[in-house]
């Protein structure tokens, strides 16, 4: 029998995935994945059957799945049709970055008056000083957006937040496309670092009005780089 490539690439979920995740949450992670790195490009049809006969699963984890990945924004499922990866539009760019900001500003304020902010700052120090090694790399910045990620996972666990956490978990997996396209230039990586190392400096210093400041500013950045992009395309 030939092999099958994509369960190379994505072993059978029941295992390698983390047990700690039910199986259609582990398989929305794993759709998500190709949603946000273009694998699965925007208005692509995501084949229930497909999809189950890959991962060795029924059908009703998969539609599970598919139901949480619409919760995210990421997929629309239509009438008859199935789920559709959805197109990125300006008009979502700006409510969600928007939403994200604020929450973004409030999460690093909180950091920087915590208790614990000299116990982050060495990790920050590393991720900021790999970002600045990377930032005026050529290419899409696929480096680059993965450090941000993690400095972002990094700051939204050491909020103690929990409601907080939780949101910004849900908005991160929303904005990860736009992120990308938002980053996907080194005048625009250039720009990020600069904001990242302005955040750690007010960390350092247990600034929150700098550190809310900063931190709105580089998701608004980010959201306008994405926008302008998205016009680009669309002109």
């Amino acid at each position: 029998m030939p092999a099958n490539p994509a369960a190379d690439m994505f072993p059978p979920l029941r295992q390698s995935a983390p047990l700690t995740q039910s199986l259609p949450e582990q398989i929305a992670a794993r759709l998500s994945e190709r949603i946000v790195s273009g694998t699965y490009s925007p208005g692509q049809r995501v084949m229930e059957q497909s999809v189950a006969e890959e991962f060795e699963v029924s059908r009703g984890p998969v539609r599970e799945a598919l139901r949480l990945l619409e919760k995210d924004g990421l997929v629309m499922i239509l009438p008859r049709r199935g789920a559709q990866v959805t197109n990125p539009s300006i008009e979502e760019v700006n409510e969600i970055f928007d939403i994200r900001a604020m929450l973004n500003g409030l999460r690093d304020r909180l950091i920087a008056e915590g208790p614990h902010r000299a116990e982050l700052v060495p990790t920050l120090e590393l991720d900021i000083e790999k970002l600045a090694q990377t930032a005026a790399l050529p290419g899409p910045g696929d480096e680059y957006i993965d450090i941000v990620l993690r400095l972002n996972r990094l700051l939204t666990q050491a909020a103690g937040n929990h409601r907080l956490q939780a949101i910004l978990g849900s908005l991160a997996v929303q904005t990860v496309r736009y992120t990308r396209l938002g980053l996907s230039t080194p005048q625009r990586r250039q720009q990020s670092v600069q904001n990242w190392q302005s955040l750690l400096l007010a960390i350092r210093a247990g600034d929150g009005d700098a550190a809310e400041r900063i931190a709105r500013q580089r998701v608004i950045d980010s959201r306008d780089a994405a926008v302008q992009h998205l016009r680009a395309l669309a002109g």
